[in-house]
């Protein structure tokens, strides 16, 4: 590693899932996953999008609403088991009435809790809207070709009436959180792996031909619920997700791992690459992980280009990777919390 091109790293990523211009790319996972769509965008890709703003609404109420962000408007998907949940649910088509939160008299899904920042007015508004994203999500994924999804924890709440896993603890931005209703869930390799190729024959079951890039968020977590230190909680669930993509890629086909992870945090890429906060990716950190992403598959922008480019919903958001600019449920908690 001492003696390797650390500015490029030209063997780090080599590809055997193939993104042109044309391919059809659809982008979900935690809040870094946002850069991969923007990126692309900005390289001339195809990048799906299932829900694109109304034509009257500005870039920053675009993103304030979710739209924008990934390739359906169904906000950050930190877990295997809450993309597989959402897979399974686009498959079968039908809103569970039950995830639907109270917001001081207002309405928000459980599912999707920031899309829709000041509620909606009754419980059926907001699944007439989970209906319309459902369809629309499965609309989009069935011409994919390619679907690039970013791992980001292993800590989930779970309800325990439908069995779903949710974006944020209940109570933080809606609902009440009630131990008798929700269960805490730290989620162990064996599971994340099954979930892994349960996802892969969903994606499979809207487009036989679509393939599959993994990564794990670099991004450290902001709170957990485990009663350890924030230090070792974040070590044990990205080493737990690292493992689990790492055997699935081995045992799988038409599937690739992208390693941002490697690329952020380890000590040989030339970083260091977060911000102050120890948390947040700085603009040429996420400017060296996309290039090398983009390089590994014959594609380019201006680096000077791409980290001046303003936020805008065809940009998904400003390159800084700050609290700010991403849109992360998880940073909640931190505001919560004080």
């Amino acid at each position: 590693m001492a003696e390797a091109d650390r500015a490029a790293f030209p063997d780090l990523y080599q590809p055997t899932v193939s993104i042109r211009p044309d391919t059809r790319v659809a982008t979900a996972g935690s809040c870094f996953a946002q850069h991969i769509g923007r990126y692309l965008r900005d390289a001339g890709c195809t990048v799906l999008d299932a829900e694109p703003p109304p034509r009257s609404m500005t870039d920053a109420v675009a993103k304030r609403y979710g739209y924008g962000l990934f390739s359906g408007r169904h906000g950050n998907v930190y877990t295997a088991r809450q993309m597989r949940q959402l897979l399974e649910e686009v498959a079968d088509g039908q809103a569970d009435p039950r995830l639907v939160w109270d917001r001081e008299g207002r309405f928000v899904d459980a599912l999707r809790p920031q899309v829709e920042p000041e509620g909606l007015a009754s419980v059926e508004e907001v699944l007439l809207h989970r209906d319309y994203h459902l369809e629309r999500t499965s609309r989009m994924l069935r011409q994919a070709d390619v679907f690039v999804f970013t791992l980001g924890l292993t800590e989930a709440w779970e309800d325990r009436a439908t069995g779903r896993v949710l974006p944020l603890c209940p109570g933080v931005v809606g609902g009440t959180f009630d131990p008798e209703a929700y269960v805490f869930r730290n989620f162990r390799h064996s599971e994340i792996l099954a979930d892994l190729y349960v996802i892969k024959a969903l994606l499979r079951r809207f487009n036989p031909a679509m393939s599959l890039i993994l990564t794990v968020s670099p991004v450290p977590l902001t709170a957990t619920a485990t009663g350890r230190h924030i230090l070792e909680a974040t070590s044990w669930s990205k080493a737990t997700l690292r493992g689990a993509v790492g055997e699935f890629v081995e045992e799988t086909d038409v599937v690739d791992y992208f390693p941002s992870f490697e690329i952020v945090t380890h000590p040989a890429s030339g970083g260091p690459w977060f911000e102050e906060n120890l948390r947040s990716v700085s603009p040429a950190g996420v400017d060296k992980v996309m290039s090398i992403f983009l390089r590994g598959h014959g594609l380019g922008i201006d680096r000077d280009t791409a980290l001046a480019l303003p936020p805008s919903v065809d940009g998904n958001e400003d390159d800084s990777d700050s609290e700010t600019d991403l849109v992360c449920e998880d940073l909640l908690l931190q505001a919560f919390a004080r």
